[in-house]
């Protein structure tokens, strides 16, 4: 492990071995991509709970009120040996930052898993979460958690994206035990804490200022809780805007009318989806530069994680 990385529990499936249910393997360019910047530990459930590889499928069923993991062409119930894995293999974990899983699987997936309303097929399904997925969403809410296939939609990339390297870097600030460290991290995110939830930005704001003069400790186990919440969701495109606008406002005495009509007329192309963010980004980091503004130049918001790590294609899927 890499301790200048954050660390990824990545489904063993995509691009590390042909542990399929038919013995295939699913090569994934992001995950690979990413691999240059995170640390991986692998997991493929079913295989770890003793599952041959090929094997015959499983599937969530709906049973007075329980879901259970079964087998159809074994008529086996699973479900207490994928709990007791799921609750071993995450309490064994080390400090983990991020999880990439196999979608719609009944193990891994977050949501959209096929829940059938009774063992035979033709009962009718409802959609849910995998066993292991619904459990690392409930075990982990600070961690940044995707399915593969989401993440081909851009939006939804980059918001992992941020994530993952916003609490990683707090992980790093929490085995400093600096308050200043913290207070310097809160001022650097200001603009991205204001495009992703204003109100807890401010509210943030108000935890490292301490003016009740509680312990590190304390402190930081109260702004983790309210991170969370800030990136429960990723940023609406106006709150976004709002924290742009607040940007310019550093430069707009510098800049001739033109230059301002530009970047305005930029902006409202943007808001209408004919411009894309990064475009923006780059004006704002050209003029930070320009002018000499180091306060914004050290702004998250500019670079949330490794520009190495940013692709604009979008699959346009949500």
């Amino acid at each position: 492990m890499d301790i200048s990385k954050p660390t990824i529990v990545v489904s063993r499936c995509l691009g590390f071995d042909k542990c399929r249910y038919n013995g295939d393997m699913i090569p994934d360019r992001f995950v690979k991509k990413l691999g240059n910047y995170v640390n991986y530990i692998t997991v493929c459930p079913e295989v770890d709970i003793g599952l041959s590889i090929p094997r015959e499928t499983i599937r969530l069923v709906s049973e007075n009120d329980e879901i259970k993991l079964f087998q159809p062409s074994t008529n086996r119930e699973l479900t207490n040996e994928m709990s007791a894995f799921t609750d071993e293999f995450l309490s064994s974990l080390p400090q983990v930052h991020g999880f990439i899983l196999k979608g719609r699987s009944p193990s891994c997936g977050t949501k959209d898993v096929k829940i059938y309303l009774g063992r035979e097929k033709a009962v009718g399904s409802i959609k849910g979460s995998g066993l292991f997925g619904k459990a690392v969403v409930e075990r982990f809410p600070a961690a940044a958690v995707e399915e593969e296939g989401r993440l081909t939609n851009f939006k939804i990339r980059e918001h992992f994206l941020s994530k993952l390297f916003m609490f990683f870097k707090l992980s790093e600030i929490e085995k400093s035990n600096s308050l200043a460290e913290l207070v310097k991290f809160q001022s650097d995110n200001k603009y991205l804490l204001m495009a992703y939830n204003q109100k807890e930005q401010k509210l943030l704001g108000r935890i490292v200022a301490n003016k009740d003069g509680k312990n590190f400790d304390t402190i930081v186990k109260e702004y983790k809780e309210h991170l969370v919440l800030a990136f429960a969701r990723a940023p609406r495109y106006t709150s976004i805007i709002n924290a742009l606008q607040h940007i310019f406002g550093y430069f707009s005495e510098e800049l001739s009318q033109s230059e301002k009509n530009f970047f305005l007329e930029t902006l409202e192309g943007y808001r209408a989806n004919k411009v894309p963010l990064s475009v923006l980004i780059h004006m704002l980091k050209g003029y930070a530069i320009e002018y000499n503004q180091p306060y914004i130049l050290q702004q998250t918001i500019l670079s949330p994680y490794p520009e190495e790590l940013v692709d604009l294609s979008d699959s346009g899927k949500e």
